[in-house]
């Protein structure tokens, strides 16, 4: 079993675009390869559609490189949203234990970073190392058509938020800003637009989120899978 497990996800990373192999090799991304490769079929999917490209919650940039880099071959703006520093708490009661377990580490300064490195979230210069991280894969964080955006997302929305909306990727774990962002990019997305959603199967506050949104908008569809998908319905 565990021998399939490997050949699987080698024939999965031999799927992904040179972009996706080269941030997964740079440690700049938590994303398993399969949802990397999901990801990389659903900004395809939505190459189309009117809108900006969105990430909210950019850590060391390596999904937003990758979605970036598909934004620009296909005339898309890009906007990339964080507080680039320690992620905030889940402070909600929707969030389960586990997060909440999982955040005490974080606060206590004992997380570990991809393959050994620092956690993303005790670097002193973060934003710093996510443009750089940009610049060195051909992206210019020019603040028009890549724009990286520091700050809570409740504090930074009201004034960058695009038009349309064609693709959103929520990588935010908790309760909170998952239902934020769920919330105001449900307003603006495009139908055929599509909402990527990293941690429905991993945090129990993100999927009582998007759980609650299914029940209450019939206008979208949900896609299931290792990160499942919200699809604005045509």
């Amino acid at each position: 079993m565990q021998l399939l497990r490997r050949l699987d996800t080698a024939i999965t990373k031999r799927r992904l675009s040179a972009t996706a192999r080269a941030v997964q090799q740079e440690r700049l991304t938590y994303l398993a390869p399969a949802k990397l490769l999901r990801l990389e079929q659903v900004l395809d999917r939505t190459k189309n559609v009117p809108g900006d490209f969105l990430e909210f919650g950019v850590a060391l940039g390596g999904g937003s490189i990758v979605i970036a880099k598909a934004a620009k071959a296909t005339g898309h703006a890009f906007a990339g949203f964080d507080v680039f520093a320690t992620i905030p708490p889940p402070t909600s009661d929707k969030d389960d234990a586990e997060s909440k377990r999982r955040y005490e580490v974080i606060a206590a300064g004992k997380s570990k970073g991809i393959g050994g490195d620092e956690y993303y979230g005790y670097r002193s210069d973060l934003y710093g190392d996510v443009i750089r991280a940009f610049e060195r894969h051909g992206l210019a964080v020019d603040g028009t058509s890549i724009r990286l955006v520091k700050g809570l997302f409740e504090d930074t929305w009201p004034g960058n938020a695009p038009q349309q909306i064609a693709f959103a990727h929520l990588d935010c774990d908790w309760y909170d800003p998952v239902k934020y962002c769920l919330d105001v990019v449900a307003e603006r997305l495009s139908p055929g637009g599509v909402i990527v959603l990293d941690d429905y199967n991993a945090w129990g506050g993100c999927r009582t989120a998007t759980d609650e949104f299914k029940a209450a908008r019939s206008d979208f569809v949900f896609e299931s899978g290792p990160n499942p998908l919200l699809i604005k319905k045509a």
